[in-house]
């Protein structure tokens, strides 16, 4: 039996395009403006508003409407999670991500949006909690346990620092004792916990519903 093969269709088998070429000349006259890029194209995964600027313009027009919410997560295995929250921290325009623990981490997952993020390293939770209260920030831990209460319950104060655990053991007794508040997210499967970092995803994004709004 013969095989009809379909007709192609050039939306599919077209390689995608990512980002855009070279700019056009002349160069529009704007110090933000990077050269190699105008010259060569950028292919960077950035919004349109950023395209052809230099990276450090980039971080300093985020500066200027960052969100007062910071993030943290312990760091004492090389936990491969960090990235994908710094990623998302920068999505969600966080403030500052605060590593716990070890100073390096993977940075794989964040796809290179570490160059916009604001990241500090603590040695140890007693650090972290000495910092977030010259900061004037209430440090909130996310972590599964029976005596947290449901984010989806409540409304997460507006400078607040959102504390993780790494993945499987979660929070330290340490980082647990510091927070004011432990906060869960509800689940409704037969898994124990969810990732890591999708757990961070949905704490910020409750930040958000609840702040950013009125922040503009």
């Amino acid at each position: 039996m013969a095989v009809t093969k379909p007709d192609p269709d050039p939306a599919f088998d077209e390689p995608r395009r990512v980002g855009v070429g070279p700019h056009p000349q002349p160069w529009p006259d704007d110090s933000r403006l990077d050269p190699d890029l105008l010259a060569n194209g950028d292919q960077r995964n950035v919004v349109d508003r950023y395209r052809y600027w230099r990276t450090e313009a980039v971080k300093a027009d985020l500066d200027e409407r960052r969100h007062p919410f910071h993030v943290a997560i312990e760091n004492w295995q090389h936990d491969l999670n960090i990235g994908s929250i710094v990623r998302t921290a920068n999505a969600f325009l966080a403030e500052e991500v605060h590593i716990v623990g070890r100073r390096r981490w993977n940075k794989r997952g964040a796809m290179v949006t570490d160059r916009y993020q604001h990241v500090r390293h603590h040695p140890d939770v007693d650090a972290l909690i000495a910092w977030a209260a010259e900061a004037d920030l209430e440090v909130v831990a996310i972590d599964n346990t029976p005596s947290s209460q449901p984010i989806e319950s409540v409304e997460l104060p507006r400078r607040v620092l959102l504390l993780f655990g790494q993945e499987g053991p979660g929070l330290t007794d340490e980082a647990s004792a510091g927070a004011s508040a432990t906060y869960s997210i509800a689940q409704y499967g037969s898994t124990r916990s969810i990732n890591a970092s999708v757990a961070a995803g949905i704490a910020m994004h409750a930040w958000i519903r609840s702040h950013a709004e009125s922040l503009g």
